[in-house]
Order: C-alpha cells, then structure tokens, then sequence
C-alpha cells in the first residue's frame, strides 16, 4: 500500500530531480523514495554508530590489535 505525501523542494533541486528522472527513465517518486530508504538507513547506522560509542559495556579495540587480526 502507497501513501501520497506532499512536500516542497527549492526550485534548483526539484530542477535537478526532473532532469535525473528524465536522464535514468525513472519517475521523481521513485528516485525520492529510493533516496529516503538510504537516508534512514544511514540514520539508523549512525544511531547504532552512537549509541555503541556510548555503551561502556562495548568492547574497544586498538588499531594494533585491529591491524594485528586482519594481517596487516
């Protein structure tokens, strides 16, 4: 199931939109949902990135170590 969402791009971006859904033959919803799936994916692995940062309990490993256990 699709839900319509409207938004409001500046007028340079949504030009550069047109003009990739025109040069890949894809349509701008496309490209925008396809862009939004990877911004939250990057949001979510930036999220995890923090919250392991912040976890005492984690694990930290040197670079020595690190290069050490992948032969380097």
């Amino acid at each position: 199931m699709s839900i319509a969402v409207s938004v409001r791009l500046p007028e340079k971006l949504a030009a550069e939109l047109g003009e990739v859904a025109r040069i890949s033959e894809r349509s701008k919803s496309f490209l925008i949902q396809k862009a939004l799936e990877a911004y939250l994916d990057d949001q979510a692995d930036l999220q995890i990135s923090i919250d392991r940062l912040h976890d005492p309990t984690d694990p930290v490993i040197t670079l020595e170590d690190m290069r050490s256990e992948i032969d380097l």
